[in-house]
């Protein structure tokens, strides 16, 4: 035995199990898996009777009990009002009551995340770059001045910046976002929600916005969240709420410069806590040096539009009301509209199921050629 256990580089105990194992039954009878360490019998095991009893009591109570109680804590009580000895504790009843499978609830099944903008595939495989935008407001300095703020994150490199400014507008977002994307190159998506102030006014038709021609002339989709949908802001979301914390709880600000003051060093500090995870993101591109902002130019590109249809398949964006599929209602959908080709896109997005993005429809829709700030 030692030889062989020498010869094959196993134990001389792992023989002597084989050997045991395999008695006197030819070979080719022999149970040659491997089977489990753990005992037979489990020392700590309630016993067989007491769960008999704890399942027949649980029973009775159901028929029977005046509070209608029969959960684990009822049982308990039952059993020392009884006099029973050796009573298991309520985490142990409920384990017994778990695994003989008489609870009238189901565990809750939770499914993993989708990845990181799953919405968008480029995003969700790591290809490409999606900033955030939001604007937090309700700030009061002393003296009664109240404060807005613009915060932005990349999904990748959480790459982070923040301007606090006396009002947020349409002008100072792209002041902001210009100087942002100045310094770090811009990414292949920008993202915000419905706010009119990214969007433009939403009481006209195929409103593009300031913003929106911004993003579209340096070649960056500008991508817009549902309305009233969680998660899909939660990176620059989660922004505004540590900001909140970390400068404008932390600190008290006498005037609009102190505050800036202390948000420019928690950026910094944020930039370079993430300057690893910004070495690894998607690469982004350098505004081009001769470039500038025409407003007045005939917007091209891509615009993306995520939204959920109603009871009916049709969905509400750039003033118009669009069927989508009959057959898909109360779905989200990602709508690209494409301004070269003259057409939006439909494609189906499911949580459950972030890979699966199929083509719902394609119908024609052409910007109409006007100037800016009709």
């Amino acid at each position: 035995m030692r030889s062989s256990a020498k010869s094959f580089g196993v134990s001389l105990a792992t023989v002597q199990l084989w050997l045991d194992r395999a008695g006197n039954k030819p070979l080719d009878r022999v149970d040659w898996s491997d089977h489990s360490d753990a005992p037979s019998v489990v020392a700590n095991r309630t016993p067989i009777d007491i769960e008999k009893e704890i399942l027949a009591l649980r029973t009775e109570l159901n028929k029977e009990s005046d509070l209608g109680e029969y959960g684990a804590d009822a049982i308990h009580s039952e059993l020392l009002k009884q006099g029973c000895t050796d009573v298991p504790c309520v985490r142990t009843i409920n384990r017994i009551l778990e695994r003989n499978g008489v609870f009238d609830g189901r565990r809750r099944v939770r499914r993993p995340p989708p990845p990181v903008g799953w919405y968008i595939p480029n995003v969700a495989k790591g290809l490409a770059e999606l900033d955030q935008f939001d604007v937090t407001s309700g700030f009061v300095i002393e003296g009664g001045t109240e404060v807005e703020t613009l915060n932005a994150i990349s999904l990748h490199g959480a790459l982070v910046g923040s301007w606090p400014r006396l009002a947020i507008n349409a002008k100072v977002v792209v002041e902001a976002i210009l100087e942002h994307w100045r310094a770090f190159g811009c990414p292949a998506y920008a993202q915000f929600d419905n706010d009119t102030r990214f969007q433009g006014p939403h009481q006209h038709k195929d409103v593009i916005s300031r913003v929106m021609r911004l993003c579209l002339s340096l070649g960056v989709t500008p991508v817009f969240a549902p309305p009233r949908e969680a998660g899909f802001q939660a990176s620059v979301e989660s922004l505004n709420n540590r900001w909140q914390q970390k400068v404008w709880e932390r600190f008290h600000h006498e005037t609009l410069e102190a505050l800036i003051e202390k948000s420019d060093r928690y950026v910094a500090a944020a930039r370079r806590k993430s300057a690893q995870r910004q070495e690894g993101a998607p690469k982004r591109h350098q505004i081009p040096e001769d470039w500038k902002l025409d407003l007045q130019s005939h917007p091209q590109g891509m615009m993306i539009f995520l939204r959920r249809t109603d009871e009916n398949g049709y969905v509400h964006m750039l003033g118009h009301v669009i069927k989508v599929q009959e057959n898909w209602v109360h779905r989200l959908v990602r709508a690209e509209v494409d301004l070269s080709q003259n057409s939006i896109r439909f494609y189906s997005l499911r949580r459950r199921g972030p890979s699966e993005q199929n083509l719902l429809n394609t119908v024609s829709y052409e910007l109409p050629n006007r100037q800016f700030g009709e």
